[in-house]
């Protein structure tokens, strides 16, 4: 049976790289120039790891839905910190080796979540791009956070690095990795074994940090 295809697209890349995000579905991305043929072929080569990825993160079980009570613990940094419903107080959500949310607006708890979650990724992270990129000589354009639900960041033409919230969940040297990982991506476009010198040379654990991600990326959620 052909492996599934669910997103294909072509640009001036010189390589043929294959992604499968945190969902399963496989994104092939081209360069202008390669043929069908070559594509295919390609596919078919790495064939076995695609079904070996993919039967992986079939076993990663994302833990239930929120509800937003009192003891329910949330993640942040690495660590787990519970919920206390309390009395009107502002803002509404702080935080405090826990958190404390006023009753009154527990209808809203999720947005109030996010936003901190948002606020907090964009503290952390932009501090450690600016942290890694003056001590290994990169010029990253900007940092932005996003909502991306598949993909842990991603590195724009233009030198945008894009985190996505979530990231600030995990442990610090979780995130310091996928900092990295970005920040090599102003190097090397994709993901040579020149690329991942790159960021072996930066960070040597590396794969620790990779596995790390692949076991407990489905947690660090709302």
């Amino acid at each position: 049976m052909p492996i599934q295809i669910d997103k294909f697209t072509r640009s001036k890349r010189k390589t043929i790289a294959l992604i499968i995000e945190r969902d399963g579905t496989l994104t092939i991305r081209a360069p202008m120039r390669a043929s069908r043929a070559a594509i295919d072929a390609f596919i078919q080569q790495k064939e076995d790891w695609i079904l070996r990825t993919r039967e992986k993160l079939k076993m990663i079980v994302p833990d239930p839905i929120r509800q937003y009570v009192d003891g329910e613990m949330f993640p942040f940094l690495g660590s787990s910190f519970d919920l206390k419903l309390v009395g009107p107080q502002r803002p509404a959500l702080k935080f405090d080796n826990g958190f404390t949310l006023s009753q009154n607006v527990q209808h809203k708890s999720a947005q109030y979540f996010l936003k901190w979650y948002k606020q907090q990724a964009y503290e952390v992270i932009s501090k450690r791009v600016t942290e890694y990129a003056q001590r290994h000589q990169f010029s990253p354009k900007q940092v932005k956070i996003s909502s991306a639900r598949t993909r842990w960041g991603s590195c724009s033409p233009d030198g945008t690095l894009n985190f996505t919230w979530r990231l600030v969940m995990a442990p610090l040297e979780v995130i310091d990795y996928v900092v990295i990982h970005e920040l090599a991506h102003l190097r090397v476009k994709n993901h040579s074994s020149k690329f991942w010198d790159v960021v072996k040379a930066i960070d040597p654990q590396y794969k620790e940090k990779r596995k790390w991600l692949r076991e407990n990326g489905g947690r660090l959620n709302l």
